[in-house]
């Protein structure tokens, strides 16, 4: 073979093996939060491969994405049917449960609660160290009742599953729960544990600001963490400077500050236009 040739084969093949697949393609447009695209693309995957569970899981959460809590359910069901031991799929499941739980009848609400339940059991017992399941099971035990497998006890126990893996989300996750039981000295107390050795951790220091917004108590505390909140970023999924804003707001009213509390609610609408919570303050604000 002409040594030509020769190299435009190896160029073609090398090419080839560097190119995305399909699968691929679609995700980087999900990442990229083109929807739209990544719907259209990850729909042609399924109709040329139906057993690709990938492709059900990411059309699924494209589905969540939109509230379309029916479609969500149906494709989820479907990837965690083709991958059975992923327990990232099981974990969404759950999610999209409770999302159709939430817009259900009450019998129908039932059946789906159960659901959402057994999603993310299965989820921690294929993956005990997916902390977002365990904190999935927290969220569903608190406030599920009884009958439906709900209950404060159960909640504890992943909280403590949570602590031995994740100290720092062990004591968000303990402060929540002693936040619903209105056991307000042990919720500060446990936020300020974090700080004793993390002084600068974000969602520590926003969750006693939040507490004292919530309570009035400790607001002196709450207003100094949440503007410390200010000039830290925050990480991945916690609250960004606008709820904080929010919050100082919510001190300022419970010191009777209205004109502080506008201030601060003004200032988290210019960080994000679209936070309904700060809208809804400022419309109630004498």
């Amino acid at each position: 073979m002409p040594l030509r040739r020769l190299i435009l084969l190896f160029v073609c093949t090398f090419a080839l093996a560097a190119a995305e697949t399909p699968n691929e393609a679609a995700i980087a447009l999900f990442k990229a939060k083109q929807y739209p695209d990544a719907r259209a693309a990850f729909d042609k995957i399924v109709a040329a491969e139906p057993g690709n569970a990938e492709a059900h899981y990411y059309l699924g959460m494209i589905a969540k994405r939109r509230s379309d809590t029916d479609e969500a359910v149906r494709q989820l069901e479907q990837a965690t049917s083709l991958a059975p031991s992923n327990s990232e799929y099981f974990l969404d499941l759950g999610d999209a449960y409770g999302s159709a739980a939430g817009k259900a009848g009450l019998f129908s609400q039932i059946g789906l609660a159960k659901k959402c339940q057994a999603a993310l059991e299965k989820s921690v017992a294929l993956d005990p160290n997916n902390l977002m399941a365990r904190n999935g099971l927290v969220t569903y035990y608190r406030q599920a009742p009884t009958f439906v497998g709900g209950g404060l006890s159960k909640a504890y126990e992943q909280a403590a599953e949570i602590k031995k893996r994740d100290p720092l989300m062990g004591a968000q996750v303990y402060g929540q729960l002693y936040l619903v039981e209105k056991k307000y000295d042990e919720a500060f107390r446990t936020f300020e544990d974090v700080l004793k050795t993390a002084p600068d951790n974000y969602l520590s220091l926003y969750s006693i600001g939040r507490t004292a917004a919530q309570t009035g108590l400790r607001l002196e505390r709450g207003e100094q963490t949440l503007k410390r909140c200010l000039e830290l970023p925050p990480g991945k999924g916690e609250p960004g400077h606008a709820a904080v804003q929010w919050r100082l707001g919510n001190i300022a009213e419970k010191r009777g500050d209205p004109a502080g509390a506008r201030a601060h609610y003004e200032a988290g609408l210019k960080d994000d236009p679209n936070f309904p919570q700060l809208t809804e303050a400022l419309a109630k604000l004498k």
